[in-house]
């Protein structure tokens, strides 16, 4: 079961999200960030939230500015946009009377649940699944248009041959100025770090890097077999049950 919320944006638009409710015994709350251009019912966000809901950690999933259900445009967002606006999901969670304990990042939601993570008191331990080290190491997404982008303020990019969205230039200093170097050494949090040895879209020597900065206690897990997407039926299942299990012993 689900519950559709909604609350509002760093920067104001009303974002859209959904809780997947706990079953069973209530374990504990988490909330999960997405990947760059994905969203909350994407693969790898449904069938994690889902399964750690079906073990008593229920998970707000929501989708991010100008993307899914969600207000405002993408453009607007950038990363440090991304990150405040998960600061926004857990005081939403606090203000639920359901302080989550949990973050769990995909890909570029990796990256922004471990800046997160350090403002906020109740989070008590970090998940990443296929996070890159670096989080401009998305721009290779886009590199075919950020010539344009910087000369002219903007432009349209497809994404995925079907979605079109605009890419601003603020959008693309901001990410190429954000720096993990510092915060993964502080995050003061328990860390897992999974990854997969296939992964072609993040290499698994991102994982390495966010493994070696990062100090105890940590964790890495393996994703043998695994896609960057998590869309293979069970690879989702598989991390969530990983994860699951990991944070029991930081979750009330």
């Amino acid at each position: 079961m689900a519950e559709r919320v909604s609350f509002s944006s760093s920067t104001g638009p009303m974002l859209s999200g959904l809780i997947d409710l706990p079953q069973g015994e209530v374990r504990g709350w988490g909330v999960f960030s997405h990947g760059f251009t994905l969203g909350k019912d994407c693969p790898a966000a449904a069938r994690i939230c889902r399964q750690l809901a079906s073990e008593g950690i229920g998970m707000l999933r929501f989708d991010n500015l100008g993307l899914g259900d969600s207000e405002g445009d993408w453009g607007d967002g950038s990363f440090t946009v991304k990150v405040a606006d998960t600061v926004r999901a857990l005081a939403f969670m606090t203000e639920r009377g359901t302080p989550a304990r949990l973050l769990v990042g995909h890909s570029f939601g990796g990256c922004a649940v471990l800046a997160a993570a350090k403002q906020v008191a109740s989070v008590a331990a970090v998940a990443t699944i296929g996070a890159p080290s670096d989080p401009s190491r998305t721009e290779h997404q886009y590199d075919a248009v950020v010539d344009r982008v910087l000369a002219d303020g903007e432009a349209q990019w497809l994404v995925g041959g079907t979605k079109a969205l605009t890419l601003k230039r603020a959008f693309v200093e901001d990410v190429r100025a954000a720096d993990l170097n510092d915060v993964i050494p502080t995050l003061g949090r328990p860390l897992l770090v999974m990854h997969s040895p296939t992964d072609d879209t993040v290499p698994i020597e991102n994982a390495s890097r966010i493994f070696r900065l990062a100090q105890h206690p940590r964790s890495f897990v393996s994703l043998e077999g695994s896609d960057h997407l998590l869309m293979v039926p069970g690879q989702a299942q598989r991390a969530a049950r990983i994860v699951s299990a990991w944070a029991d012993p930081y979750l009330d």
